[in-house]
């Protein structure tokens, strides 16, 4: 299974586009919602994407929960991720289910209350 899928890859690139271009301009960036939510299924790791960085497009940024009580957003290499194997050559995967129902800063703002990602 694609970790990412063409559309989500072109929602993610958008976001990133449009948030470094309001960067060059000295303005706020857009809280965007989660476009994809990729999950570690022999361990506690998960992580809500919202943007790809333009000029690196390996480059995500999003909500990262390595399963150790500490959620932080911030970037990760999805080569990276495509990489890792668990036991019996599990790797990470992608939640086809996922829906955002909020931004990545109000799920970031849950998960540290939480001390986890709530989805």
């Amino acid at each position: 299974m694609l970790l990412i899928t063409k559309e989500q890859r072109q929602r993610l690139l958008n976001n990133g586009r449009f948030n470094s271009f309001r960067r060059e301009r000295g303005e706020f960036e857009i809280d965007f919602k989660p476009v994809v939510k990729l999950f570690c299924p022999w361990g506690g790791a998960t992580w809500l994407l919202s943007e790809l960085d333009p000029d690196d497009p390996d480059i995500a940024f999003g909500l990262c929960d390595l399963g150790f009580g500490f959620p932080e957003l911030g970037s990760v290499r999805l080569s990276e991720l495509e990489g890792l194997r668990g036991p019996l050559g599990l790797s990470i995967e992608r939640d086809q289910h996922f829906v955002a129902v909020k931004s990545i800063g109000e799920y970031a703002d849950e998960a540290r209350r939480h001390e986890r990602i709530i989805v």
